[in-house]
């Protein structure tokens, strides 16, 4: 009885895996350009990306970034300095790239710039704190994408969008999460406008990763500071010191994998593979933890994530 079923899901499987291993002919003629090119995944992409003999145009925030990415790569790779949450520089970006694909239009958008702090206790931060995270996470990927958008089309091309398991499950409070949720919005909405002209909407969903977002120093310094700009009634609410344990994250910092290639791997197939995913999730605890538990009761999923909030003061 069973057997007929294992055959039909083995058949559709290997359909399946056939099919997303179609891989595009002439990527030496398709330009993608990439936002966040200074470090982690955005300048990893710009380097394999580059080794394929794809065109890349890599935006980078600072001058240092982007020297150091070019002494890295070929002749190809061609950077432009952008600040994502400053318009004039994604206007002078947009026509720095339509000046350089012309005709050909522009093949891939990968919108990769983020910052992950501030990032604290909702109550622990002010509306500049959100502000900050909105402007890069969420903001810039809007006016990029809507700036790149006709060049797109032209190619007929790709929208790659960094989310996050955060975009999924509210894993951490601040702008972080509520950016990476609108991440996913705007790309699902966008996605169904663009059916109609042959481009495609994707996006990444990675873990946790070692990356400067997640950087062990960082996070504890945005702690620190979060509790100290916290009001004196939100202090003695809370009851805690700043460094007390119950933001783990030294505890964070070693369950980030080091495979960043897993991230750009995924963004790399959403590029150049015939038939892309719409939702990629990098990484073992994205693909079995972090996104299973979005989908779980909630009851459940405020028990696990609520382990380790501060608690008031009384039960300290």
């Amino acid at each position: 009885m069973w057997l007929p079923v294992l055959a039909l899901l083995g058949l559709i499987f290997l359909y399946r895996w056939y099919r997303q291993s179609q891989i595009l002919e002439n990527l030496s003629d398709k330009y993608v350009f990439i936002t966040g090119c200074d470090t982690g995944f955005g300048n990893l992409l710009a380097k394999q990306l580059d080794r394929r003999g794809m065109r890349v145009l890599a935006a980078c925030l600072t001058e240092k970034g982007a020297e150091n990415l070019k002494k890295e790569t070929s002749s190809r790779l061609q950077t432009v300095i952008l600040d994502v949450t400053d318009s004039k520089s994604v206007s002078s970006a947009a026509k720095w790239v339509a000046t350089i694909v012309k005709d050909k239009g522009l093949w891939g958008l990968v919108n990769n710039a983020g910052i992950g702090i501030p990032s604290c206790n909702n109550e622990w931060l002010t509306k500049d704190d959100f502000l900050k995270v909105l402007n890069v996470n969420l903001l810039g990927v809007i006016e990029v994408s809507l700036s790149l958008l006709p060049l797109i089309r032209k190619a007929r091309g790709r929208v790659i969008n960094v989310s996050s398991v955060a975009g999924r499950v509210a894993i951490c409070s601040g702008g972080y999460s509520l950016a990476k949720y609108g991440v996913e919005s705007f790309s699902d909405s966008l996605r169904r406008e663009m059916l109609s002209f042959g481009v495609n909407v994707c996006i990444i969903e990675p873990g946790f990763y070692s990356t400067q977002i997640t950087s062990t120093k960082l996070q504890k310094q945005n702690v620190k500071h979060c509790w100290e700009q916290a009001t004196e009634e939100v202090r003695k609410s809370y009851g805690i010191e700043h460094n007390d344990g119950l933001y783990s994250v030294d505890a964070l910092g070693s369950l980030c994998s080091t495979k960043q290639t897993q991230v750009t791997d995924c963004m790399e197939h959403a590029l150049t593979a015939a038939h892309p995913w719409t939702r990629y999730s990098a990484g073992w605890d994205a693909k079995f933890l972090l996104v299973p538990l979005s989908y779980f009761p909630t009851v459940i999923t405020d028990f696990l994530l609520c382990l380790s909030q501060p608690k008031p003061a009384q039960a300290v």
